[in-house]
This record gives structure tokens, C-alpha cells and sequence, in this order.
């Protein structure tokens, strides 16, 4: 993580240090780096050396709008799977004519919002939702541009909650109707289909699932085009996975290359959809200790972190690497601790028999790796705050999400009328 590191004894984001950050801000606080976003954008952008590509910043792995608005000025466009994640990436200034509209269960109004705003294309995962999308774009007088998603049946070897291409995951359009569906969108009024769309998961560590995807594809693009239809733009999808430990992760010109060997010589124009890989390690969440609880089986760091503020080791059994703040002494004994949060179930943990150097009530650690999937699914279950995230720029920083009062929480319930 190069762009967290030590200096003078305490662990700094860019220019900012850490434990100053804590006092102005309060824990816990997610920190986003914008040296880290910037640096990752500019790598992927380069593996394409010129090629003709699109990066469509995925909002799920994280919708701050500094962060989306930090990709946009580099040139991104978004890939987003709700009319609120639309609606993000348009107020982050992202143009219209840059985000693909993805998801499997697009509402109407979400539709209708989308060909309001004139997006570069639907990536439709079913004839129901294809049918729909006509009905609307024909009673707005509009031909919606389309991908289909094709459900290649590769298991992408990653957790069975992210994974998105077996015939088995709700995702796409299985293998073998993709051609008798695309002939159908092709006689529609409504529709405009430009080509085809796939993402198998997320945290994705092996090329073999997409270089077996991007062949599939490639096969499906020579017999569209034996049929007669015009297939200009394959949308590849994301998912490559990031480092939590020293597990290997394949290096991103590696898989541009992948894409490339596989649909590269087609003359389509190539979507990727990265997130994780983005904004995974650009960011941390930072916490405090609360208590250090020395049991007769285990030992507990109790943080004003929780569950709630990081989902991912209770949801996934994901690993993240935790970091003191002050740096700990080279001759420093490790002890091990399960890391644990406030909250009320035995779920909420943030590492299992974790070896840490010596902590007193007070000091403070940094979650790392933390930028995808964190803040964006964090919750206010136990009735607490959203965590506050913080971007930093060499030595400045702002908040760019405030961390609410309770009143302004208790204020978003209604009591009714009889009460």
C-alpha cells in the first residue's frame, strides 16, 4: 500500500497523518486516497496501449461522489445497477452517452429514467425485461441501445456469493437462446441491439474463467454476425480480483492482454466494468480500541468499528489486513486477538486470531483494503451512525460524507397520526 505508509512513527494517508485525521473526524472514519484512485485508473487506461476500449467505473464497489467524480475528470464512464447509482454518476459528471445501465431486475421507472438521460446502453438480461424496455422506448419515440448478457456457465472460482456466470446464478441469458433473443430484439421498434454482454463475479484471482468467457463470447459474435445482425461492442464486465494477503493476483496488463488475444481482432469496441480493483486498496477504514478483553479460551480487541461498518469478514469470511497507527517497536511481542465491534452478535468481527503487537484501550488501527465494498454497504443497524469517509489529496483532506447526528437518524422515522 504505498500510498499508506509510516512516517515519523504514525501510519499516513498521502501527506495526512492518521492519527490527527482521528481527532478531527472521530472514529471509526473510512480514508480514500485520490494518489491510489488516480494511479489505478492510469495503469488500467495504459494496459490498453491505445486500443479501443472504455472503462466503465463499476458504483457498486463504491458511490461516495468524490470518488465517482475523481474517475470521471480522468475520462471514466460508469457502470451502474440502479436508477440511485445512475443519478450518482450523472451528479458526479459523468456523461450520459459513458454509463451502462446493468442489473438484473431493472424497474420500469428506472428504464424510463435511463432513456431520459440518453446512456450509452442497457446490458438486458432477459426477454421479459427486453420486452419492457421496447414497450417504453417505443412509447417515448426512442430505440434503446442494448447488450445482452450472455450466462456463459464458467464458474469464476470465487466465493458463491459473487459469483454471477454459472447456469445455476440469476444473471443473463443462458448460452444457448442468446442468438433466438438477439434476432428478437432486432425486430423490435424499441430496441437497437449493439452487441454483448458478460461478468462472471467478482474477486476474481485466475484468468482461465475469462479467457474460457471471452471465447464463449467470441463464438457467439462469429454466429450473430453469420445471422446477419450487427454486433459492434462486447462488454466484458469486470470483477478482477485485488490482494487481501500475499494471495497472487494477476497482474491488469495480463488481463487486458487475456481480453484482447480472445475478442480483440472482432473490431468491436471493449467495455470493462473494474471496481474493486479501482478503489480496493485506495482505501482504510481507521477505528480506535475500545477495550482489550482477555478471556480464558480467546483474546478481544473490542473497536468502535463493527459489522456494520464493514460487512465483508462476516458475509464473505474476507480477510483484511489491520495496521497500527502508531508503529509498533521491531522487538514488539504479537499477540493474537479476535478484532471484534460493538454490536450485539456474535457475527460481527473483523478478524479471527489475528497476530497484532501490544494495544491499550485507545489506540488506533487501520482496517485496510478497504475501498470496495465497505462504506457502500454499510448499515445503521444497533441504531449507529453511518461511518464518515474522508478523501485525502497529498497533505489536504476533506470529508465527503459527513457522519450523521442521531437526532438527523431518528429524524427519518414518522411517528403516524394516531400516535
Amino acid at each position: 500500500m504505498t500510498w499508506f505508509r509510516y512516517r515519523d512513527g504514525t501510519l499516513h494517508a498521502e501527506g495526512v497523518p492518521l492519527d490527527r485525521l482521528a481527532e478531527t473526524v472521530g472514529t471509526p472514519f473510512y480514508c480514500y486516497s485520490t494518489a491510489a484512485l488516480t494511479e489505478r485508473y492510469q495503469r488500467f487506461v495504459q494496459a490498453f496501449d491505445g486500443s479501443r476500449a472504455s472503462i466503465c467505473y463499476s458504483l457498486k464497489a463504491n458511490s461516495n461522489q468524490a470518488v465517482i467524480a475523481t474517475f470521471a475528470r480522468l475520462g471514466a464512464g460508469a457502470d451502474v445497477v440502479s436508477e440511485g447509482e445512475l443519478r450518482r454518476a450523472l451528479a458526479a459528471g459523468v456523461p450520459a452517452e459513458r454509463i451502462v445501465f446493468a442489473g438484473v431486475g431493472k424497474r420500469a421507472e428506472e428504464m424510463a429514467a435511463g432513456l431520459e438521460a440518453g446512456i450509452q446502453q442497457f446490458n438486458v438480461e432477459s426477454l421479459p425485461e427486453l420486452e419492457l424496455l421496447d414497450s417504453l422506448a417505443r412509447a417515448r419515440g426512442q430505440r434503446a441501445r442494448v447488450a445482452l448478457r450472455v450466462n456463459p456457465d464458467v464458474d469464476a472460482r470465487t466465493h458463491r456469493k459473487i459469483a454471477t456466470g454459472k447456469a445455476e446464478n440469476k444473471f443473463g441469458i443462458d448460452l444457448g437462446h442468446v442468438r433466438e433473443a438477439y434476432g428478437r430484439a432486432a425486430r423490435m421498434e424499441g430496441i437497437e441491439p449493439v452487441g454483448l454482454a458478460v461478468h462472471i463475479g467478482s474477486q476474481l484471482l485466475d484468468l482461465a474463467p475469462y479467457r474460457a468467457a471471452f471465447a464463449k463470447l467470441a463464438q457467439l459474435v462469429a454466429e450473430l454476425r453469420a445471422d446477419g445482425h450487427r454486433v459492434e461492442s462486447l462488454d466484458l464486465g469486470g470483477g478482477l480480483g485485488i490482494a487481501y494477503r500475499d494471495e497472487p493476483a494477476p497482474d491488469i496488463e495480463d488481463y487486458v492482454r487475456t481480453a484482447q488475444e480472445a475478442v480483440g481482432n472482432l473490431g468491436c469496441r471493449l467495455v470493462f466494468e473494474p471496481g474493486r480493483w479501482l478503489v480496493g486498496h485506495a482505501g482504510i477504514l481507521v477505528s480506535r480500541v475500545i477495550y482489550v478483553k482477555r478471556g480464558v479460551e480467546r483474546s478481544f480487541l473490542v473497536l468502535d468499528a463493527a459489522m456494520n461498518d464493514l460487512i465483508r469478514p462476516t458475509l464473505y469470511d474476507a480477510y483484511h489486513p489491520i495496521i497500527p497507527v502508531r508503529e509498533p517497536e521491531s522487538e514488539a511481542a504479537a499477540e493474537r486477538f479476535d478484532v471484534v465491534g460493538p454490536v450485539c452478535e456474535t457475527g460481527d468481527f473483523l478478524a479471527h486470531d489475528r497476530a497484532l503487537p501490544p494495544l491499550e484501550p485507545g489506540d488506533l488501527l487501520a482496517i485496510a483494503s478497504a475501498g470496495a465494498y465497505g462504506a457502500v454497504m454499510a448499515s445503521t443497524y444497533n441504531s449507529r451512525p453511518l461511518v464518515p469517509e474522508v478523501l485525502v489529496k497529498g497533505d489536504k483532506h476533506a470529508i465527503v460524507r459527513a457522519r450523521p447526528s442521531y437526532h438527523d437518524m431518528i429524524a427519518l422515522d414518522r411517528l403516524p397520526d394516531w400516535m
